[in-house]
């Protein structure tokens, strides 16, 4: 049987370069002969590409059903993407998660962290990540970072953004072990450095649970 795999997910606020250190560990893992697979939320999946239209481009969409179809992305993308990935021993990359959702729909839109959480429990069977990144972005600094016209959620205001933060930071001061903090004001290739050594330590560490069951 294959290595259990390592379930490594980026947070933080739009901005804050996610996407742009999914990739770079991503490329910095295959190169040292590491099966990857990378994915994001929404839009991780054929189905996901349809829900992240709705949710980002689709008009006016309900704090409830916002919720909903982030649970629904996240489900498939569990079921078809992450979990086959994890149980071939890859590391799995992802752009958000489970904890997106309980800051952004739980906390943010006032819908209760705890019920989110439950929500998308439900949809993954429990699947938690190995280790979350979270690049810490002030919002105040969200505006000079998103180019162009900004999504539905990247246009939600700032006391919406600051209360994301705010829950992201309360995250990773409760849960240590699982969190890592860097701070996104750094730069690309410092905050680049700071991720793989946390990763390499894990994979060394053989401490990679391939995708945890929450308690």
């Amino acid at each position: 049987m294959p290595d259990m795999g390592l379930f490594v997910t980026f947070e933080g606020g739009d901005g804050a370069g996610k996407t742009t250190q999914v990739r770079l560990l991503a490329e910095w893992l295959r190169e040292r002969g590491h099966g990857v697979v990378e994915t994001r939320e929404p839009g991780g999946t054929e189905l996901g590409r349809h829900i992240r239209r709705l949710l980002l481009h689709g008009g006016e969409v309900s704090p409830r059903a916002e919720a909903l179809l982030y649970a629904a992305d996240r489900a498939h993308d569990v079921a078809t993407v992450i979990r086959p990935a994890l149980d071939r021993g890859d590391v799995v990359v992802a752009d958000r998660y489970v904890d997106s959702s309980v800051a952004y729909q739980g906390a943010a839109r006032s819908l209760g962290k705890d019920e989110v959480r439950e929500l998308s429990m439900w949809a993954t069977e429990s699947l938690i990540p190995d280790l979350t990144v979270f690049l810490d972005l002030p919002t105040g600094d969200i505006a000079g970072r998103l180019g162009g016209t900004a999504d539905r959620i990247e246009a939600a205001g700032p006391e919406f953004h600051e209360a994301v933060r705010r829950e992201y930071r309360a995250f990773a001061e409760a849960e240590p072990e699982r969190w890592l903090v860097v701070d996104a004001r750094k730069g690309i290739d410092e905050i680049a450095g700071i991720v793989r050594e946390r990763v390499a330590a894990r994979l060394l560490g053989g401490e990679a649970a391939g995708g945890r069951r929450a308690p």
